[in-house]
């Protein structure tokens, strides 16, 4: 039975991450060749040998988003290894948990170069790939950020609601050449963002998840019951890059529960 995904060759930034994984392997059971492109060299390897191992077609790349100069080398070197590029997943992102006050400026330089800017330069690093491919789609990965602003944090949610105009400008500048764009927003995900600390996204008890009660306001405030999975996201990004999404460009599709009602 043929995949989903046949044909597809996507990079999936952020792939070594808990989402940017989901996606790399049911990417890969669907079909798709795919580039896990990570700034963490042995993450982005260790995801990509366990899709080789289980018969898949993956390479790792390690980058930093926020340079276009590496974004054009991840597509020069994906084309390579598969022929075409023909789907962009912008994962990647960060966030400092810290009140407007708190919140400086070389945090809100990090937060907006790795949240939107850097979509941005992927985008158009992976244009001509996708003109050579015949076209394509670039799926941007939002938040409850792209429907409402909140009062932490003002730069990751400036840039969750930048990438709302970012997506629309792509959707009506590359339409013309079977060139896509979607916005995929999540609710409340349980991934290692919110749970562990990293560089990109520091957490502690009073941020974490692993906070009990930190987990169940989120849970809370998630109509369905239960905080959204990796998987969840992934499944919405893989029907997005399908052909059953083929008409839909410059919209969003929030995977939320119901957080943003």
């Amino acid at each position: 039975m043929a995949g989903r995904l046949d044909g597809k060759v996507a990079i999936i930034t952020g792939g070594g991450g808990s989402m940017g994984s989901a996606m790399a392997r049911l990417f890969t059971n669907e079909g798709a060749a795919v580039c896990v492109a990570d700034f963490r060299p042995e993450a982005a390897q260790k995801v990509t040998d366990e899709l080789n191992k289980s018969g898949n077609k993956a390479i790792p790349f390690t980058i930093d988003v926020r340079d276009s100069k590496q974004w054009q080398a991840c597509v020069a070197t994906t084309e390579k290894a598969f022929g075409k590029v023909t789907t962009l997943c912008n994962v990647a992102g960060a966030n400092v948990r810290v009140d407007f006050d708190g919140q400086t400026e070389d945090m809100w330089r990090m937060i907006m170069d790795t949240n939107l800017t850097a979509y941005f330069l992927g985008t158009k690093a992976v244009v001509p790939a996708m003109r050579r491919a015949g076209g394509g789609c670039v799926l941007n990965i939002g938040s409850l950020g792209s429907i409402r602003q909140g009062a932490g944090s003002p730069a990751y949610g400036v840039s969750k609601i930048g990438l709302v105009g970012l997506t629309r400008s792509t959707a009506a500048a590359y339409a013309k050449d079977h060139i896509r764009c979607v916005l995929i927003s999540p609710g409340h995900v349980d991934t290692d963002f919110i749970r562990g600390s990293s560089e990109h996204s520091p957490n502690d008890w009073s941020t974490s998840i692993d906070n009990p009660e930190n987990y169940e306001s989120r849970r809370r405030n998630t109509p369905l019951g239960r905080l959204c999975t990796p998987e969840d996201v992934a499944s919405a990004f893989m029907f997005a890059a399908s052909d059953e999404a083929s008409m839909i460009t410059g919209s969003m599709i929030t995977v939320d529960g119901g957080a943003g009602i």
